[in-house]
């Protein structure tokens, strides 16, 4: 049985899309998921499964979409990939909380930067299936938009350190 994280696309964010952690917990649970813990309330869930990724993924979202009735992006991880992704981090002496790794279903392409727009002072660099963005001035004020990451989903290093060492206890 492996340890997993997932995590939930536009969920808890700005107003939309609400989704209780319980909810979300009874659903993962629901579909035969263990060890089931959410991880503050912006759509972050690990646990145990015997499931593929690709599997977990599938199901996951088929669920999410008849609770919401709209779909619902999931990006999954396992608990190394999670562990690497905090590691590989290449802003490792800035803020934690000002530095985000955008998770993404497969790697970014290698022009994946090329039509960003908006950009100041943020620092990005591209990952195995992550886009790292270093926010100098914080992303409340930042306009940067980065089309290659539009389904994906974003988390600090602090959120992704947590979920990391959660998904490795289990």
């Amino acid at each position: 049985m492996g340890s997993f994280v997932a995590l939930l696309r536009a969920v808890n964010v700005g107003g939309t899309g609400k989704l209780p952690m319980s909810e979300l917990k009874a659903m993962c649970e629901d579909l035969g998921f263990a060890a089931v813990r959410t991880y503050i309330a912006s759509g972050n869930v690990v646990f145990t499964s015997r499931k593929s990724e690709a599997a977990i993924k599938s199901a996951l979202e088929q669920r999410l979409h008849a609770y919401a009735g709209a779909p619902v992006g999931v990006l999954v991880r396992s608990a190394a990939e999670m562990a690497q992704v905090a590691t590989d981090n290449p802003f490792p002496k800035a803020a934690p909380n000002r530095t985000v790794a955008i998770f993404l279903d497969k790697a970014p392409p290698a022009d994946a930067l090329s039509g960003i727009r908006g950009q100041k002072n943020e620092e990005l660099r591209l990952g195995r299936r992550e886009i790292y963005v270093h926010y100098g001035d914080g992303m409340g004020t930042s306009k940067l938009v980065i089309p290659a990451a539009k389904t994906g989903t974003a988390r600090n290093m602090n959120t992704i350190a947590t979920l990391a060492r959660m998904a490795a206890e289990l």
